[in-house]
């Protein structure tokens, strides 16, 4: 069957976007890809239908409970039943059983922990592999106290699945960033497909208003279309939908809900039930919402790399959408706790090596024992204090983004080692760009949503 022929097929698309067929028929001629695609894409596509179209069961490691979720619900949507979520959200006899069935899924998604449990790889190595997929692939050099040492430790499994063919997913990486993942996850001869970061139908604007609170109200008032806030915290998500509901369709999202109130959200916000939703950066990614206009983030990115995801996340359809940063001097603080937070971990973890001092580890420093295990002491030390060092640059850079007197857009291709060939009609606030007057038109009437947000946060409270 020729590629267009399965596209039309399995997803009733007529053509693919940039860069898919190209990876597709990478995997289809046996051999290893790393993928970077600009969030919105379509990378899912390339294991989708690249499942399909070899023998096999192909799983897919991904970060977030949040994200299989998403993915999960998108092959449902398209009537393929063959699909799983092996996570800890399942009962110990759910897992077995999913476990002892294998055979009957297609897709299986689980997380880098699950997946290097001792159980679940003897029971996959019972199976025939027809593809290995790491989503999110860039986890790979992320170290500190987000550090995902499984991510590291792929490579183990890989070994014990007699080495399957590999597909590396990510939405934004470095040249220093994609050779450590090839270095991790793949073989030799594997191929690497680049496109550009650039996404032009999503305008740039930073703002430093006396005032975000207010600044934020009055964005939202002219906003037709869905959006997504974003903030650093769990804490600030819950206190700014504090003060935004019952004057807006709003709800809000992050980790620590509880996967029924993620997906009750989640499916309110793509019925455009919700106009806006309120969000750490766990709500987004491999979410299937095209008609996001808006993206602000009200408190600072940690890094222009997650930056560029998350505004990613707008105008996947191509039609005109903004990503507005609001920055007030000394944002960047809840970022600078964090790095000492964890460079005081790394010291204390450092002097309970020296006298071998093992007890009563935090969860983070007992990842960091075993790591060193693998690794040897002297060079995963070595790698931590190189990512605080790195982290620290990272954060200089994204306020140097905020500060730059010049095309926003221009600054952040360069970051990630391109050049920009021409300029959108609207591109940025440095050309004159400015968010559209047009006052909010909601389909649904305020009274009905409102209505639904007391339920849904009379069940919050019982919950806490």
């Amino acid at each position: 069957m020729e590629l267009e022929a399965a596209l039309q097929h399995y997803f009733h698309y007529d053509s693919f976007r940039t860069g898919q067929k190209e990876v597709v028929s990478t995997l289809l001629d046996n051999q290893d890809a790393l993928a970077v695609l600009p969030t919105g894409t379509g990378k899912s596509l390339c294991y989708q239908l690249t499942g399909y179209l070899r023998e096999g069961l192909t799983i897919i490691v991904s970060p977030l409970i949040s994200l299989m979720e998403d993915q999960v619900l998108s092959f449902l949507r398209l009537g393929e039943k063959r699909v799983i979520a092996l996570n800890g959200t399942l009962q110990a006899q759910e897992k077995e059983f999913i476990l002892q069935h294998l055979d009957k899924y297609k897709f299986l998604f689980l997380s880098p922990e699950m997946l290097l449990q001792d159980h679940v790889l003897t029971s996959l190595q019972r199976q025939k592999i027809g593809l290995f997929v790491v989503d999110e692939a860039h986890c790979v050099s992320q170290w500190g106290v987000d550090f995902r040492p499984e991510y590291r430790n792929l490579g183990e499994a890989q070994k014990r699945l007699r080495q399957p063919l590999t597909l590396a997913l990510t939405a934004s990486a470095t040249e220093k960033v994609r050779t450590e993942i090839k270095e991790v996850l793949l073989r030799s001869t594997a191929k690497e497909w680049v496109y550009s970061m650039d996404r032009p139908n999503i305008a740039l604007l930073v703002r430093e208003p006396e005032d975000k609170l207010t600044e934020l109200r009055e964005i939202l008032a002219k906003q037709a279309g869905p959006g997504i806030i974003y903030c650093a915290t769990r804490k600030q998500v819950e206190l700014l939908y504090e003060e935004l509901q019952g004057d807006f369709a709003v709800g809000y999202y992050h980790g620590g809900l509880e996967s029924n109130q993620r997906r009750m959200l989640q499916q309110q916000f793509l019925d455009n039930q919700l106009q806006f939703l309120i969000a750490t950066n766990a709500f987004g990614m491999g979410i299937n919402k095209s008609d996001i206009r808006l993206v602000v983030h009200y408190e600072l990115p940690d890094s222009l790399e997650n930056y560029m995801q998350e505004i990613g996340r707008a105008g996947r359809d191509g039609v005109q959408s903004y990503g507005v940063l609001l920055y007030q001097t000394g944002d960047e603080r809840i970022h600078h706790f964090l790095q000492r937070t964890a460079q005081e971990a790394r010291e204390t973890f450092e002097v309970r090596l020296q006298y071998q001092a093992m007890a009563s580890l935090t969860d983070i420093q007992e990842k960091w024992l075993q790591q060193t295990k693998r690794e040897g002491t002297e060079q995963f030390l070595a790698h931590l204090k190189r990512n605080e060092e790195e982290k620290w640059l990272k954060l200089q850079c994204m306020l140097a983004y905020i500060h730059y007197d010049g095309c926003k857009r221009a600054y952040l291709l360069h970051y990630f080692e391109e050049s920009m060939p021409q300029t959108p009609e609207i591109c940025c606030d440095f050309h004159g760009c400015q968010l559209p007057e047009k006052r909010a038109e909601t389909s649904k009437s305020s009274k009905e949503v409102i209505n639904w947000q007391d339920i849904l946060l009379k069940m919050f409270k019982e919950k806490k």
